[in-house]
């Protein structure tokens, strides 16, 4: 028989719906990443690659909004760093708190808002929106959680919101 999942802690009751790991990009964001991305998917839209097309429709060269979460992925090393780097940092730490060995993210949903030009530099911070009850599931008992990760530009506008549904379960006794 498996151990049973504990309830849910104040401690990680006390995080719901708070800013965590706020952070700003560690570059601002540039054409070099915006290339190598559409290059990599073969996305010829001139959007991206002419400079008068984009002055013409966007009023300057923008990054896809699908690029949104790349502007946070953390390099593994970089200087003045320590220890493990990881993106979604509150997925991570979900897991531990709620003793939840193994995890998935089970949807992602993405809400753009104006767009990333080139020269911007970013911050983000992730929000706890919910955290289910215990669930069983055809991969293992566990709880359901959603993380908002909110970015906004300089100016303070909002450039979007990356929405992830994730599973953390414990494996069925063989």
């Amino acid at each position: 028989m498996s151990e049973e999942i504990p309830e849910i802690s104040p401690e990680v009751e006390t995080l719901i719906g708070k800013p965590l790991y706020e952070e700003e990009t560690e570059f601002d964001i540039e054409m070099g990443y915006v290339y190598n991305t559409m290059a990599a998917v073969q996305n010829g839209n001139p959007l991206y690659w002419d400079k008068a097309v984009a002055q013409e429709l966007c009023g300057g060269q923008i990054a896809p909004p699908t690029m949104l979460s790349v502007w946070f992925r953390p390099h593994y090393w970089s200087p003045g760093f320590e220890g493990e780097r990881t993106a979604l940092q509150t997925h991570f730490d979900l897991k531990r708190m709620l003793e939840l060995p193994e995890a998935i993210i089970a949807g992602n949903e993405s809400i753009f808002g104006v767009p990333v030009r080139i020269g911007d530099k970013l911050k983000t911070h992730q929000v706890i929106k919910s955290i289910s009850d215990v669930k069983n599931t055809k991969v293992g008992e566990g709880r359901f959680w959603v993380i908002n990760v909110e970015c906004v530009n300089q100016h303070g506008e909002h450039v979007g919101t990356d929405i992830y549904t994730c599973l953390g379960y414990r494996r069925p006794a063989k």
